[in-house]
């Protein structure tokens, strides 16, 4: 654990705000939460767990924003939630022996892939064209969440962006999208913690400083996407996956030049 310093405090309560704000709208929070954490000196695996621990609290309450203001399908979500909990925590399990960097060159591929697609599709998540699953479909949909859920144990970064993918494939707007999303990162988030606590990599003083910043953007970020309306989430969802793709490709170029 960290010695308290007020520099520190301010720092995590300055980033986790603002990484909050931009996961709770369509993920990649971690883009800047865990720098952040990682820069005030914690060691990599106890910044992932008490990352998790905080956006675990920032999730809940995005989801719970989304939920109240009827942008949730409990009956989706509700089934899907049990699967994306425990492939998350298969996947932070695997994490703990094989290297995650292994999965980095695939993932850049498909974020090009989800953003080339939703930049070519003008129209695309305007307007809810869902309708009820067939069972074929139904079983594609509940694969596809669940190994998003294995993923956010793994490795974790673009979460949010993948799920909220997957349901725009299925017919959700970028809004209903997002508020799904939330809810099943939810589910990730706490299988993840849940293996991260049982392994004694949280720090619990900062990880829940940055949890109650991360409840105050997750609020905001949340109630600012409900009322800006569709083209605000799906402009941030294009800045945010073309964030994500630079930062796994800067990581893995690094990772070959050493």
């Amino acid at each position: 654990m960290l010695d308290w310093d007020i520099s520190i405090v301010l720092i995590i309560i300055l980033l986790g705000f603002l990484a909050a704000f931009i996961d709770a709208v369509v993920g990649g929070g971690g883009l800047i939460s865990i720098p952040a954490l990682l820069a005030v000196g914690m060691p990599p695996s106890m910044a992932l767990g008490t990352n998790k621990l905080a956006s675990s609290f920032g999730s809940l309450t995005s989801a719970y924003r989304f939920l109240r203001s009827g942008n949730v399908d409990l009956k989706i979500v509700g089934k899907l939630f049990p699967f994306v909990f425990i492939l998350s925590v298969c996947g932070a399990s695997v994490a703990t022996f094989l290297p995650a960097e292994l999965l980095k060159p695939l993932v850049i591929i498909i974020l090009t892939i989800v953003m080339i697609y939703t930049l070519a599709k003008k129209d695309w998540g305007s307007v809810r064209t869902y309708t009820k699953l067939t069972f074929g479909k139904a079983v594609i949909f509940t694969m596809l969440m669940s190994l998003i859920g294995f993923y956010d144990g793994f490795l974790g970064g673009g979460t949010g962006s993948f799920m909220l993918f997957i349901l725009l494939m299925f017919g959700f707007d970028f809004l209903g999208a997002a508020g799904n999303a939330k809810v099943l990162n939810f589910a990730s988030n706490l299988g993840a913690l849940l293996l991260f606590m049982i392994l004694g990599q949280v720090d619990y003083f900062y990880g829940l400083i940055m949890a109650i910043s991360m409840i105050c953007g997750s609020y905001v970020g949340a109630a600012f996407a409900i009322k800006k309306g569709v083209s605000y989430v799906k402009g941030l969802f294009i800045i945010v996956t073309a964030i994500l793709i630079l930062k796994n490709a800067y990581d893995y170029i690094i990772q070959v030049i050493h």
